[in-house]
């Protein structure tokens, strides 16, 4: 079993400061790239073709999109422009990034539970857990980006300099996935019920997102409901930079990004305080 020496029941005496979450996973940064490996492997550990299905399932879920939304429901991207493989790849590179998000946020309230033997039986520094399964999450969003990118200048041609950016945008969506992860992994132990209710949440939140369609497409009366989801600005700002060739707003990108922040540091300080009655409920 893989632990820290330095490691201690009070996260490694970082307390809970705005910073403590920085230095946290700095300090156990090799115990996370660890067991991050760890879990990849095991996730097609014994399949036929292992690894290549990171590969396989984004190249399949890329085809039932563009097969459902163009063909059947002959879908276009605002003003049609680019045609089906445009708006394939406008689709897709939306699920991309709200799959870092659903990932982490799905497994969080089962998390600890999963790893209660880290809570009884070792001294574990259990706020990496949810650093670990964001870093799962975005390898996996990681090869997702590549097979867009080839399919881009397969179909668009050369993707604009500007998606040299993209990890500017990565980041609050890393920061706020972390938060929320915190969160509800330290809820999940106190109330079982929580996965169900995180299951309903996260499907309305995918349709509530500007990922199947542009903002522009919804009525204006709805449009604040849309523009009030804090994955919006994330979404926007990431189609900029890989296809339009448009860097956001650096003020729009640094408020999302301090949002964020203060989610992922509200996150980790309620996980900090209510990690001493962990052993007590599992």
């Amino acid at each position: 079993m893989l632990i820290t020496p330095s490691a201690n029941p009070l996260g490694a005496g970082f307390g809970a400061g705005p910073s403590a979450m920085f230095r946290t996973v700095w300090h156990h940064r090799s115990l996370i790239a660890r067991l991050a490996k760890r879990e990849l492997v095991a996730r097609y550990q014994g399949s036929l073709l292992g690894m290549l299905w990171a590969v396989i399932n984004p190249l399949l879920m890329l085809g039932v999109y563009t097969f459902v939304f163009t063909t059947v429901f002959q879908a276009r991207w605002g003003t049609g422009e680019g045609g089906s493989p445009q708006f394939a790849l406008l689709l897709f590179s939306g699920l991309i990034l709200f799959t870092i998000l659903s990932d982490c946020v799905s497994r969080a309230p089962g998390l600890l539970l999963e790893n209660a033997s880290y809570i009884k039986k070792v001294v574990f520094p259990l706020e990496i857990l949810p650093v670990v399964v964001l870093t799962v999450a975005l390898a996996n969003a990681g090869i997702g980006l590549v097979i867009l990118l080839l399919f881009h200048l397969l179909f668009l041609g050369l993707p604009p300099a500007t998606v040299l950016l993209l990890p500017l945008v990565i980041l609050p969506l890393s920061l706020m996935a972390l938060g929320l992860s915190w969160f509800l992994s330290s809820a999940g132990v106190f109330l079982r019920d929580i996965r169900q209710v995180v299951g309903v949440g996260i499907t309305v939140l995918m349709f509530l997102s500007p990922i199947f369609y542009p903002v522009s497409a919804v009525p204006e009366r709805f449009r604040l409901f849309i523009h009030l989801n804090p994955l919006t600005p994330i979404l926007e700002q990431s189609k900029d930079l890989l296809f339009w060739g448009r860097i956001p707003s650096l003020v729009d990108w640094g408020l999302v990004t301090l949002a964020a922040w203060v989610i992922a540091w509200l996150g980790y300080a309620w996980f900090t305080k209510t990690r001493r009655g962990f052993a007590d409920v599992v």
